[in-house]
């Protein structure tokens, strides 16, 4: 978890022996304006990714650090054009990389907030592994999923997380393909932050970032986005004013995991069901913890997902803390530099398992 020290910067522990490490705070108020690029914004005239911009256009100011020390990351898909669009610092890189190379930035640089843009096809597909690796390790970024469920970029194929039986120009007859759960895979790899949020619904959108960029170490927020050109109204159930109130189940730490007209109660097997609220006593209501060491419960609640949006978890799976990757990293190096511990940088690289050519 961030902080803010007395003299003005964020807070960061246990790098580099002295236990904080500064990241500099802008020394002006910011706007949206300060953050956004004088780049023309080239998406299909609808796409929900323009809604995700101006969200985190205007959620940016919140964190109130120079923006020399932001740094936005994306692979390839139509997602990845975010970093023209912002007026930090960005690397648009390679298919399915994006998070290796974001791991290599923010293990290196400490005093940048690292943000990696990615899409359900960069993500899950060619780059699933370094996705997984990443949850895994808990470098400290936070990873913005935009999951439209199908390939935009390359004009409709089917993507990993595309229904069963998804007509496209890749799938004629329908997708074979069981889809992946992005929660259910960030949760499987133990990922400490994992949300779910929407694109049309920026006042949750803006607080499920406001916590991800709160937590110490990697988070992977999953964005429904609509893409209106190859999938449009995928996600109509979760949008539509007279039924997104008893579909969506809101997830809040501390509170009765309800919608509407629904309500999560436990089976007397143990697992998770979405019954009717009237006819289920507040008492077997489950009550929402985010912050269990455990990720069964939120595993759990991510197989609730009904691919015909009956009833959908939308909120924070899980918020824990564990030990930042890129802290641990900066100790060991500190401790194998130091007069105690087992060595130096340059006894390594001056060893007996070293050679000299030419």
């Amino acid at each position: 978890m961030s902080d803010i020290a007395t003299d003005g910067h964020f807070t960061e522990p246990g790098v580099g022996g002295t236990g904080l490490t500064l990241i500099p705070r802008a020394t002006e108020k910011q706007t949206l304006k300060d953050f956004k690029s004088d780049q023309e914004v080239r998406w299909c005239p609808g796409c929900g990714d323009y809604a995700i911009l101006a969200a985190v256009q205007s959620f940016l100011p919140e964190l109130g650090l120079k923006r020399e020390n932001i740094v936005f990351v994306s692979g390839i898909g139509c997602s990845s054009r975010f970093p023209y669009y912002l007026n930090t610092y960005g690397f648009h890189s390679i298919h399915g990389r994006a998070p290796a190379i974001a791991t290599g930035l923010a293990a290196s640089r400490p005093d940048l907030s690292v943000w990696v843009i990615t899409g359900d096809g960069d993500a899950l597909s060619i780059g699933g592994n370094h996705l997984i690796h990443a949850l895994r390790r808990n470098v400290n970024m936070n990873i913005l999923l935009f999951n439209n469920r199908i390939y935009g970029l390359t004009k409709g194929q089917y993507s990993p997380t595309s229904e069963v039986g998804k007509i496209t120009k890749s799938t004629p007859m329908g997708s074979l393909d069981k889809p992946f759960n992005p929660i259910s895979l960030a949760l499987g790899a133990e990922a400490g932050f994992v949300a779910r949020t929407l694109d049309s619904d920026r006042k949750h959108l803006q607080s499920v970032l406001r916590e991800a960029a709160a937590h110490r170490g990697t988070s992977l927020v999953e964005i429904y986005q609509n893409c209106n050109i190859f999938n449009d109204n995928a996600f109509e159930a979760l949008k539509d004013p007279e039924v997104r109130d008893d579909v969506t189940l809101r997830l809040e730490h501390g509170q009765p995991i309800v919608s509407a007209s629904k309500a999560v109660r436990r089976r007397p097997d143990g697992r998770l069901e979405v019954a009717e609220r009237a006819s289920v006593p507040e008492s077997e209501i489950v009550v929402h913890d985010a912050h269990d060491p455990d990720p069964s419960a939120a595993f759990a609640l991510s197989r609730l997902d009904e691919p015909a949006f009956e009833h959908v978890p939308i909120g924070i799976f899980r918020s824990v803390d564990r030990p930042a990757y890129d802290t641990l990293m900066s100790r060991q190096l500190h401790e194998a530099v130091s007069d105690q511990g087992a060595g130096s940088l340059s006894d390594l690289l001056g060893g007996g398992d070293t050679w000299r050519v030419g």
